[in-house]
C-alpha cells in the first residue's frame, strides 16, 4: 500500500492480504540498507492470522520516497505519521536493529498508541565503530561485505526460509547493494550508521514506554551483542528471547524468530 507521510510516499507490505476493519496492527520497522522483504514470512504470518500486518519502507529505503530520516527522533515521527495516513490507532510496533530503535522512540513519544514493543537484534547505545563508519564512507560496498560477514553466524543456515537453496549471504548483499544505489543523492550506509551512532536518548525513551516488551537477541550476534541489551532490557522490564542466530535473525532463525513474537503478540 501506498501512503502519504509529511508529503511524500511511503510504502507498506500488507502481508497479501486486504485490511479489515476492526483488526488489530502489527508494524514491522527494518533495518539499515534493508526494507519490507526482511519481514515477509512474519508479515504474512499476521495477516492470515487475523491481525493487520504493515512492514513498512524507511524514507530512501525500497519504495518509499526519500530523503532518509535525519535521526532516530525524527524517524519515529515519520512512524507515527504513517499510522495516522493508514488510519491505525494503535498497534504493535516490531523494530529490527536500526528499527528497534525508531520503534523504541515512537512508543515513547506515544505511549498510548503502542500496545506492544518488540526489539529484534537490538542494543543500546547502539554504536558503530570508526573503522566500520570510516569503511561506510569510503568504500561502501566492501562495508556491506563486512557487515554480512559479521550479521550470520554460519556460512550456510539449514534449508528454511525463504527456501530451500537460498542463499542468506549472497541475498542480504544484494539487498543491501540495491538500497545503497537507491539514494542517489548520498551515502544510505554512512547516513544509516551515523543515526544509529547518534542516537543517546534511548534511556529515556525506555523510562516513557509503557506496554509490554519484548527482546529477541541473537546468541551469536556479532554486530549487536546480546550483553549490551541488558541495561535496556531491564529498564523496560521486558521479557529475553535468546535464539541460537546472529544479526539477521529472521533470515537466519525464521522459525525461531516467528515462535517468539508469537508470544510475545498473540494473534
Amino acid at each position: 500500500m501506498i501512503f502519504t507521510v509529511h508529503g511524500r510516499s511511503a510504502y507498506a507490505y500488507t502481508g497479501g492480504r486486504p485490511w479489515a476493519a476492526g483488526e488489530r496492527c502489527i508494524v514491522f520497522v527494518h533495518g539499515a540498507l534493508n526494507d519490507h522483504s526482511v519481514w515477509t514470512l512474519l508479515a504474512r504470518w499476521y495477516a492470515n492470522h487475523g491481525v493487520r500486518a504493515l512492514a513498512v519502507d524507511l524514507p530512501g529505503h525500497g519504495r518509499s520516497e526519500g530523503p532518509p530520516g535525519a535521526d532516530i527522533e525524527s524517524l519515529a515521527d515519520w512512524l507515527l505519521g504513517l499510522l495516522d495516513a493508514a488510519g491505525v490507532e494503535r498497534a504493535a510496533l516490531v523494530g529490527h536493529s536500526m528499527g528497534s530503535l525508531i520503534a523504541l522512540e515512537a512508543a515513547a513519544r506515544a505511549p498510548t498508541r503502542v500496545d506492544k514493543l518488540v526489539m529484534i537484534g537490538t542494543t543500546y547505545p547502539m554504536k558503530v565503530s570508526a573503522a566500520l563508519l570510516d569503511t561506510a564512507r569510503d568504500a561502501p560496498l566492501a562495508a556491506i561485505d563486512s557487515v554480512n560477514a559479521f550479521s550470520l553466524s554460519s556460512i550456510a543456515a539449514k534449508p528454511s526460509y525463504p527456501g530451500p537453496g537460498s542463499w542468506l549471504h549472497g541475498g542480504s548483499r544484494a539487498l543491501m547493494r540495491r538500497m545503497q544505489a537507491g539514494w542517489a543523492a548520498g551515502n544510505l550506509f554512512e547516513h544509516a550508521f551515523q543515526v544509529c551512532d547518534r542516537y543517546a536518548a534511548g534511556m529515556e525513551a525506555a523510562a516513557r514506554v509503557s506496554c509490554p516488551c519484548h527482546l529477541v537477541l541473537g546468541e551469536r550476534d556479532a554486530m549487536t551483542p546480546p550483553r549490551g541489551a541488558l541495561a535496556l532490557a531491564e529498564a523496560l522490564r521486558a521479557r529475553v528471547h535468546s535464539l541460537p542466530a546472529g544479526h539477521a535473525l529472521m533470515q537466519e532463525a525464521p522459525d525461531r524468530t516467528l515462535a517468539a513474537l508469537r508470544e510475545a503478540v498473540p494473534a
